[in-house]
């Protein structure tokens, strides 16, 4: 007997990016998105088309690019974004336009400031205006979880008469309560009378941290779709997380009896290229992804593993793509070994991309006896953010001179446009602001330092420090990140990533308005 499937639509390009300082170049959404069509996700939700030039460029981008998925932008109940939604998506090999409008009273009187008859008619001629584009037609009623039920199957049963294909029920502060979304979800398949003509699906919002369990319930009482995010990012505290949805669908097969067309083996790499490229951590005891998630500190707990994995552990970590045991490497390691290391981690180098990272690992290895997989993680890093196709400047050289009883002063040489360099120094509080202030005077673009972390990758002092930080123009974020055994090198790199963010997100905009 076939098992039904369950279509996984993500939304890390689109709901997870609101997540404050998650901000993402079109080239990187790009990137994200040939993951998870790797990953093998139904739907990906490439942006909100109409919300910036950046956005539309990456929903165009994606949209021509990755032809397995369907590919989906969000738009307001307005006809300038369905328009948008449809001039960035036509080059789709599936393109999906994805409407939302609120429902709630809270939303309706204090937001739209409409009645209800005048949001179901909008609703409506939206849902006509985005079919009359594309086949595959989404509605989200916003806020529907805090929404008067009655009113929520007299929208829905519209907006599916007037041609949505697919009917999202979104939890969209994160109010829900697992027995009652379920039985939301119940009562709209016995109360819209059509609503077998379009996929039922949820998005889940984790507030109250439920936005998992509240996904889960919902999938076992009807929803065929569930939205969601890599590594659970997103606005506030974020969505509900992918990889432990699925997980639980795959582990929990007798319980669920679900099928999706996911390759699980890719869920370690994409959660780290996600957390690379927006700068937001993966906790350590993070559910799936978390460094400590197959992880055995306790005595009985070791012992059971090494006589029986499955004493401790319910799922197999190489099932995730998860690294298996950790061959260490040194400075008398060569390419085969570092190739096969990187290919174990699920990296695939070329010849010329192999050469030039063993070069930077000779570099790291010369200052670490041992190089861990969380540096080769940290090292293949640095080698995407060093090729990505938006570097407007790069990192030469940084002298520092600083102590108790001097000023301390940087000296910086830069490369930028037309492979010119370009030195300049300059003083500061410390060595990182001197460092900062002597790149501002080079690139010269002011900014506002908002967020600086450092945190070492492995242990003892010949550690790799992995530095974010977060920058704002104009009052948007820009996120960096570096890495190296020196932590003022790390924070310059750091530095320099989130103004090459900035200046490529300045010229979209200028494309933009010249185009």
């Amino acid at each position: 007997m076939t098992k039904e499937r369950v279509y996984i639509f993500d939304t890390t390009l689109r709901d997870g990016e609101q997540a404050a300082g998650a901000g993402m170049t079109p080239d990187e959404k790009l990137e994200i998105a040939r993951r998870l069509e790797l990953l093998g996700v139904d739907i990906i939700e490439a942006g909100f088309a109409a919300s910036s030039p950046g956005d539309f460029q990456a929903v165009q981008n994606i949209a021509r690019e990755v032809r397995k998925p369907t590919i989906a932008s969000l738009a307001r109940a307005v006809p300038r974004d369905v328009d948008m939604a449809w001039e960035a998506l036509k080059g789709a090999a599936q393109p999906r336009i994805h409407v939302f409008l609120s429902s709630s009273d809270i939303h309706i009187m204090h937001q739209l400031r409409k009645n209800r008859e005048e949001v179901i008619e909008q609703a409506v001629a939206m849902v006509k205006r985005a079919r009359g584009y594309c086949e595959d037609v989404e509605f989200s009623p916003m806020d529907a979880t805090r929404t008067r039920p009655e009113y929520l199957y007299i929208l829905l049963q519209a907006v599916i008469d007037a041609g949505a294909t697919t009917v999202n029920i979104p939890d969209t502060v994160g109010y829900a309560i697992p027995e009652e979304f379920a039985a939301l979800l119940r009562g709209i398949q016995e109360n819209v009378a059509n609503i077998h003509k379009a996929r039922l699906s949820v998005h889940c919002h984790n507030d109250l941290g439920l936005a998992v369990a509240n996904s889960l319930a919902a999938i076992k009482v009807g929803a065929r779709q569930v939205e969601g995010c890599i590594n659970g990012i997103g606005e506030r505290a974020g969505n509900a997380a992918l990889e432990e949805i699925i997980l639980s669908l795959h582990t929990r097969r007798d319980f669920f009896g679900f099928t999706t067309g996911i390759d699980t083996t890719q869920i370690f790499r994409l959660s780290r290229l996600v957390s690379d490229i927006t700068g937001m951590p993966v906790q350590p005891n993070k559910a799936i992804v978390g460094l400590n998630a197959f992880r055995h500190a306790s005595g009985i707990h070791q012992d059971g593993v090494i006589k029986e994995r499955t004493t401790y552990e319910i799922m197999d970590p190489r099932s995730i793509g998860w690294p298996g045991s950790a061959l260490v490497l040194g400075k008398l390691s060569g390419r085969a070994g570092l190739r096969a290391r990187l290919e174990d981690l699920g990296y695939k180098l070329t010849q010329e991309e192999l050469d030039r990272v063993f070069e930077e690992f000779k570099l790291l290895a010369d200052k670490k006896r041992e190089v861990t997989d969380e540096d080769l993680e940290a090292l293949m890093a640095e080698h995407r953010r060093a090729t990505v196709e938006t570097i407007t400047y790069r990192l030469e050289h940084v002298q520092v001179s600083c102590g108790d009883h001097e000023i301390p002063t940087a000296t910086v040489s830069l490369r930028g446009p037309e492979d010119r360099l370009y030195v300049d120094a300059a003083t500061g509080n410390g060595p990182v602001d001197a460092v900062y202030k002597a790149i501002n005077r080079i690139v010269g673009v002011p900014s506002k330092l908002v967020e600086f972390n450092i945190r070492s990758i492995t242990e003892t002092t010949e550690a790799v420090g992995d530095v974010t930080i977060r920058i704002e123009k104009d009052g948007k974020l820009y996120t960096g990140r570096g890495t190296s055994t020196d932590i003022i090198v790390a924070s310059a790199k750091a530095y320099m990533n989130a103004l090459n963010r900035l200046l490529a997100m300045q010229d979209v905009a200028t494309q933009a308005k010249s185009g």
